[in-house]
């Protein structure tokens, strides 16, 4: 067993990453399926796609996302906010996968501005990693946004996740381009343009958040009365539906100048935009540093604690 050798990895239910470290460097990573796409157990999924690192002699596998669920490998219970990495370190569930030490990172739950209960898996350690990053985010309050299916607005006070909000957009875009009549004569498969992005956003910024229902059937209406394209129109519900959530969150949030965008490429750069259209300056963080940087950071707390 290599101490300085370990496997680390995001397990969300969409998808899964995998890396094998050593020390601070990436030797090779590995994907696989999400929890919600599982065709075996996931203890053999994960077995089965680390494989041959296991001749590395990792000392250990820590693990974080949806795997810490009820339909996961094993519940890890949620870890209430205020939270500190520390404090969602302490709260990690242990097992064994053939004789390999595994750990589970908890997810948070906390009760939402809006005095609904809500929770978070995988997302608390990207926000712990974006801390590790950038210094700055340690002290005083900060807004950090991880868009993907379930979007999550959090608000980072001296280095704790204090509280945040979750938004369904990504699932709500997929659901409406693929199964409703928004998507017919094309949009289901086409994808979205740019100038159809930044109309959307437009139109929210005109006609306000609240509106949003009634703009999202322009999406079908324009494609039959101005020949809109199917590029065009699923670029505008996207940009209807982030700039909603961007502007619904600033109702929240209120005058807060910035905001810190971890997630992938494409995505996090559409946030970006929505919200510089509406007046906040966002900076971006890869979302496989910040997972990477993150899960070291839960690490190195647990094994300061043993």
């Amino acid at each position: 067993m290599d101490q300085n050798i370990v496997i680390v990895g995001d397990w969300g239910g969409s998808r899964l990453r995998l890396w094998l470290r050593q020390g601070k460097s990436v030797i090779h990573r590995r994907d696989g399926p999400g929890v919600t796409a599982l065709t075996d157990s996931p203890e053999k999924t994960f077995l089965d796609l680390v494989g041959d690192w296991r001749e590395a002699r990792p000392a250990h596998a820590i693990l974080c996302g949806m795997v810490g669920s009820r339909m996961g490998w094993i519940e890890a219970p949620y870890a209430p906010c205020p939270a500190t990495a520390a404090e969602v370190a302490a709260r990690t569930v242990a097992l064994e996968a053939e004789g390999l030490p595994v750990r589970i990172v908890p997810g948070l739950s906390c009760v939402n501005p809006l005095g609904g209960p809500d929770v978070m898996r995988g997302e608390e350690t990207q926000v712990f990693g974006a801390l590790s990053l950038d210094a700055g985010l340690r002290s005083g309050r900060h807004l950090l946004v991880l868009p993907g299916t379930h979007n999550k607005w959090v608000v980072v006070e001296d280095g704790r996740i204090a509280a945040f909000l979750t938004a369904p957009i990504g699932e709500t875009f997929a659901l409406l381009k693929a199964h409703s009549t928004l998507g017919a004569g094309g949009g289901s498969l086409a994808e979205g343009s740019a100038s159809g992005f930044a109309l959307g956003l437009a139109r929210i910024a005109e006609q306000g958040a609240q509106r949003l229902t009634h703009l999202m059937f322009e999406t079908r209406a324009r494609q039959l009365v101005d020949a809109m394209s199917p590029a065009d129109a699923m670029g505008f519900l996207s940009g209807l539906l982030i700039g909603a959530d961007v502007a619904a969150a600033r109702d929240w949030f209120g005058a807060m100048p910035a905001a810190t965008v971890i997630g992938d490429g494409a995505l996090a750069a559409l946030y970006v935009q929505a919200l510089a259209a509406a007046g906040v300056t966002a900076s971006a963080v890869d979302g496989d540093a910040a997972v990477l940087a993150g899960l070291s950071t839960i690490t190195r707390h647990q094994d300061a604690s043993t």
